[in-house]
């Protein structure tokens, strides 16, 4: 169990590692003022290894630097900072068609276009907390405008070209969660009368295909009447994606004055998965897993990647201050001195992203494509967040 001072030490923890570790190393040297947005692939000591930019973080790092103005401290520089961010998506990351690029180069030349609406999920979010921030009644109208594009792609009723064949159709839980969030944020930060029943909806599909009571699992994908595919992909599970996706109901469930049902199905998430995922030898969460123990078919299955331990921070924490279950207070604790002991860079700063199955370093880049200033930071800025609401009621 957590203590009352406990609790204070942990918030004035994570707000020395957000504000003194986890955002100077990326800003503002990664601000790109020539050609907008910016320059995040960086190795341990923040040296660039690479112009390119991924146009998902670019959003990303959007929103983050408009929410730290917005929550924590209203400075200048990150302000600045994140219209760089929104006019460079905004102005050259979109193509002909309105579609968002997953992969452009320095100055935004498109390099990859990928299959799914992932950018279009971040820039909603960045537009809608920059629009907060600037007072920009502009970037609040493409948001909304955007994340309508986001539920026609989600509803089936707008379509992208699959690269699978109709041989065997899949649902996966990406989607819905991926949503779940994304009309939280534009909810929070600029309102929008679409996003509590499109929510309700999206939890409902988790909740109806995918959480499986019986095996207490939390699929990663099924057929479309839920059922598991016994295939190597169907039997594949995300624990760390699962419990990020059992952290966005809890927060709905405390937005919705702490729904009861809500409650108990983002706990029961983050129950059947952590069990799953908690590598009960060295510690951390596990990569993936196989839902019936059979043999994964990623060589990387065992590794331990710096997001899923983010994402069981936050939920570990949110569930143990909804709950006051002692056992979400252990796994928390458990947790947070894992990562925090193998995965922090003492000397430079923000988290190694690869870890070994035994917390050796893989891989000393902090970014890349997929790495970026977004999941530390908003583990470190949320559970903040959590726990200076949580002491000031109490």
């Amino acid at each position: 169990m957590y203590s009352q001072q406990q609790l204070e030490e942990l918030a004035s923890f994570y707000k020395d590692q957000l504000v003194n570790d986890t955002i100077p190393f990326w800003f503002p040297r990664s601000y790109d003022t020539e050609n907008g947005g910016y320059l995040l692939m960086r190795d341990a000591d923040g040296t660039l290894i690479d112009t390119d930019k991924a146009v998902w973080i670019q959003g990303r790092a959007c929103w983050l630097l408009a929410t730290l103005y917005n929550t924590v401290e209203s400075k200048q520089e990150w302000l600045d900072g994140a219209k760089l961010g929104y006019e460079f998506i905004r102005d050259k990351c979109f193509d002909a068609a309105g579609k968002l690029y997953f992969h452009v180069d320095q100055r935004g030349n498109p390099i990859r276009m990928r299959r799914y609406f992932f950018s279009e999920t971040f820039a909603v979010i960045a537009f809608a907390a920059y629009a907060k921030a600037s007072g920009d009644e502009n970037a609040a109208e493409l948001a909304r405008e955007i994340f309508g594009t986001c539920i026609a792609y989600a509803s089936g009723e707008k379509r992208m070209t699959s690269k699978y064949e109709d041989t065997r159709p899949t649902k996966g839980i990406g989607i819905p969660m991926i949503m779940i969030n994304t009309a939280q944020q534009l909810r929070e930060n600029i309102g929008d009368g679409r996003c509590d029943d499109a929510i309700a909806g999206w939890i409902q599909e988790i909740e109806t295909y995918f959480v499986k009571e019986d095996i207490q699992c939390v699929m990663e994908q099924v057929a479309l009447d839920g059922s598991i595919i016994d295939h190597i992909d169907g039997r594949t599970l995300n624990p760390g994606h699962a419990i990020e996706g059992a952290w966005f109901i809890l927060h709905e469930a405390k937005y919705r004055n702490h729904d009861p049902h809500l409650t108990d199905l983002g706990c029961r998430m983050l129950d059947y998965m952590w069990e799953r995922g908690w590598d009960k030898e060295h510690g951390g969460i596990l990569y993936f897993r196989d839902v019936f123990n059979k043999p994964v078919q990623e060589y990387w299955q065992d590794m331990k990647f710096w997001w899923p331990q983010n994402e069981t921070i936050i939920a570990t924490l949110l569930a143990f201050l909804m709950t006051g279950d002692e056992k979400y207070a252990e796994m928390h604790r458990a947790i947070h001195e894992y990562a925090y002991t193998h995965f922090h860079d003492k000397e430079h700063g923000e988290w190694f992203g690869y870890l070994h199955r035994n917390g050796s370093i893989a891989q000393t880049a902090k970014g890349n494509l997929f790495k970026g200033p977004f999941h530390l930071p908003r583990q470190e800025w949320y559970c903040l967040q959590l726990l200076k609401q949580y002491i000031n009621k109490k």
